[in-house]
């Protein structure tokens, strides 16, 4: 079904645990993945963004209910737009990735480095794409503004406040935010896509620069890392005060259309049917992380690529977030 050259998965429960592997590390290879292996978890990162955001509440640095124009003005719905809405993607702020400008200017140039203020001119002066708190529409717009509002009130880098408030505290020694680097750890994942020019071909996308997803996709992890991650991303436990975490609980129950029971995208996390998490993509990997509060039960699935196969009624499903299903 699905053309990647590797993928690494794990799954975590009450009564035991299995790391599955298949293919190789790199296009090419012969190593196959391994469990200290580095990847690029696109995505996912906007978990950590929403939670470091969640702990400025708790300081009293921001409020939730804050509009963005607060702290970055010109924004489409700026004026309206909470942070909170940001956070849950209710905003209405256009998606800066939509821009044919900016993916013009990036895939000419993988390597091109770009700062977060750069990304939102993308959609400065666009309309709205519907009124604040109205609807759900996912946006990396959203979350590379709420990591220029942390940067702004704490007048610390992300990597560093990720370091100190997150990595350090739950031991994940190799999960890092490059900034504007394209390095890589080693080991690490090498991935394929077919994004960029010429389309349609295959590519080695493994060092591509991630600056122009910023707080919104620029992560960097390994599974074990992933793993605590998940956990902590369900249970909100050492890193929000008790009542930020009923705030986290709340948002998991929206009546904001498309929103439903089965499926909703709460405060920087999505919840399926239960699950808690996030998918990432970046051209060349794919990365899915899920958690059931139920019975503590953890499942993380990392490929070395973002090709999509055609899904049962014809739209593209991805490799990670699709393999993720079938162990749950």
């Amino acid at each position: 079904l699905f053309n990647f050259p590797g993928a690494q998965a794990g799954v975590w429960t009450s009564s035991g645990s299995w790391v599955g592997v298949s293919g190789v590390s790199a296009p090419g290879g012969n190593r196959p993945p391994a469990r200290d292996d580095h990847t690029r978890i696109g995505s996912i990162t906007k978990t950590f963004t929403v939670m470091l955001l969640l702990q400025l509440v708790d300081q009293k640095l921001v409020s939730l209910e804050d509009p963005i124009s607060t702290y970055i003005p010109g924004l489409p719905n700026g004026e309206t737009a909470t942070l909170r809405m940001l956070a849950s993607m209710t905003s209405g702020i256009p998606p800066y990735t939509g821009s044919q400008r900016l993916q013009a200017d990036y895939f000419s140039n993988p390597l091109a480095v770009f700062t977060p203020q750069q990304l939102l001119s993308y959609i400065k002066g666009q309309d709205p794409i519907f009124p604040a708190g109205t609807r759900v529409a996912y946006s990396n717009s959203n979350t590379v503004a709420l990591g220029m509002v942390i940067e702004q009130r704490t007048g610390k880098p992300i990597a560093e406040l990720l370091q100190q408030q997150i990595s350090t505290p739950l031991g994940l020694g190799q999960t890092s935010f490059p900034g504007t680097s394209n390095a890589l750890p080693s080991p690490h994942f090498e991935g394929v896509t077919i994004q960029g020019d010429p389309s349609d071909t295959l590519k080695n996308a493994t060092d591509w620069n991630p600056a122009w997803t910023f707080t919104a996709g620029a992560m960097v992890s390994t599974l074990d890392d992933l793993r605590r991650w998940a956990v902590a991303l369900g249970t909100g436990e050492g890193l929000v005060s008790p009542e930020m975490q009923k705030q986290r609980v709340a948002s998991m129950i929206s009546n904001v259309p498309p929103n439903a029971p089965a499926r909703t995208y709460a405060l920087g996390f999505g919840v399926t049917n239960g699950w808690i998490g996030h998918t990432g993509e970046l051209p060349g990997f794919n990365t899915s992380i899920q958690y059931d509060p139920g019975t503590r039960s953890t499942v993380v699935v990392m490929v070395n690529s973002d090709i999509p196969a055609p899904g049962p009624d014809g739209r593209p499903i991805n490799p990670a977030p699709t393999t993720a299903d079938e162990l749950i």
